[in-house]
């Protein structure tokens, strides 16, 4: 096990890391493709669980919202992201509405879930396009700062937690993770941030030490939630992984469940306070 997520990062990460300099149309592309896969297995999550959601529609509709952002992010009116929301809230609705003439007894609830994955993985993980694309501070360093930020507390939590967690914040959920373990990985996340930013700051004097910080600790502390929503949607249909798609690491949604978090959250901190 161990060798294939070594594998796997080896592989993986020069990927993501060549599209995020590449940043613009490929970072999108590759952002709506890594954003429609986690879709299907959304989507596969609930089919195991007895529901029928669309699958079709909702991958499509979740990969349209990312490109729609990307579009939106390069000077489409701002009306194109609700605009293509509400059409697919619309031809959702009514394609359930048909299944359940046909047959299909809890078509409503279908379209329910079919709703949540389009918000959570189309609305909130299109803001990875969105930080990416941002140009004060520069987007490339801005998602360089944020997703190590995260997995710095990740591991942080995994290591405290290990050696010293006693008290479980949530059991029935996620039973390995512990308050000793959540602020270890706070203190990880506010010094990775931290020391990334000053180190960013040789080439965009906009980030520092302490505007990392901030940003890590809101990060560490926050983000978790992402992590423990994937982990409910799971353990309620009895299921360790997302999917299988990354050797050794599961599937896109168990490795982005905290990134989509953490882009909403930077680019509205970003945005709001960093250039104040």
């Amino acid at each position: 096990m161990l060798k294939e997520r070594v594998i796997a990062a080896a592989v993986l990460l020069p990927i993501g890391l060549a599209f995020i300099y590449l940043g613009s149309w490929p970072f999108t592309l590759f952002v709506s493709l890594v954003l429609g896969g986690a879709a299907w297995e959304f989507a596969r999550l609930f089919c195991k669980g007895g529901y029928q959601p669309s699958t079709p529609l909702l991958v499509a509709g979740v990969v349209a919202l990312a490109l729609a952002r990307g579009l939106v992010d390069r000077g489409m009116p701002m009306t194109l992201g609700p605009a293509l929301l509400a059409l697919l809230v619309m031809v959702d609705m009514a394609a359930h509405v048909i299944a359940y003439q046909r047959g299909q007894q809890q078509s409503a609830v279908d379209f329910a879930i079919d709703m949540g994955g389009i918000l959570y993985l189309g609305w909130l993980g299109s803001y990875l396009i969105s930080l990416r694309l941002l140009e004060r501070p520069d987007g490339m360093f801005a998602i360089l700062l944020a997703l190590p930020a995260v997995w710095a507390a990740d591991s942080g939590a995994y290591y405290f937690g290990s050696r010293f967690g006693k008290h479980k914040i949530a059991p029935r959920v996620s039973p390995g993770k512990s308050w000793e373990g959540y602020a270890g990985g706070i203190v990880s996340g506010v010094l990775a941030a931290g020391l990334l930013a000053l180190l960013y700051s040789q080439f965009d004097p906009s980030f520092t030490f302490a505007r990392g910080a901030i940003l890590g600790l809101v990060l560490a502390a926050v983000t978790p939630l992402g992590d423990l929503g994937e982990s409910l949607i799971k353990r309620q249909f009895g299921v360790k992984d997302s999917s299988h798609l990354i050797p050794g690491h599961g599937g896109l949604m168990d490795r982005i469940d905290s990134w989509i978090w953490a882009a909403a959250i930077s680019f509205y901190i970003l945005q709001l306070v960093w250039v104040l």
